[in-house]
């Protein structure tokens, strides 16, 4: 069998999921198989329409915060703080080893750093003339 590499400039879904299955099958037969669980902590007005909140997903015992949004009305008054403290509550019954997330420098590292979260790594001009920043917080120690 000869193999060739073809360059797809507008890959289709499943041409994305013919490169992610045999990577899958090799992850779970070292890490076991695994199940991302999504979690979401809304922020609702009065008349119950999304503004904000927190969604993430729990998978290997870590929980990754893909999104946080405070509405701009509640920054400033410890909504974001409260959000965070609750998905680190979530975590700690989802008996996860910790919590990391990525922010970029024009975001809010220095907000994460306050709330005892540790930053393992940079990414320098991503977007050009900022940083996108990635930071942990250990919820328990497995060593």
């Amino acid at each position: 069998m000869t193999l060739h590499i073809e360059r797809s400039l507008d890959p289709t879904h499943e041409e994305r999921e013919a490169i992610l299955a045999p990577l899958r099958v090799y992850n779970a037969a070292h890490a076991g198989p695994a199940k991302p669980e999504p979690v979401a902590l809304l922020v609702r007005d009065d008349h119950g329409e999304i503004l904000g909140g927190l969604y993430g997903r729990v998978l290997d015992q870590w929980l990754f915060i893909e999104l946080l949004s405070v509405p701009e009305q509640a920054r400033g008054q410890g909504m974001g703080s409260r959000l965070m403290a609750m998905v680190e509550e979530l975590a700690r019954e989802k008996e996860c080893v910790g919590i990391w997330l990525d922010t970029f420098s024009f975001q809010a590292p220095a907000f994460y750093t306050k709330l005892g979260y540790s930053e393992f790594g940079h990414i320098a001009d991503y977007p050009p003339g900022h940083k996108r920043h990635f930071f942990q917080k250990r919820l328990i120690n497995l060593e």
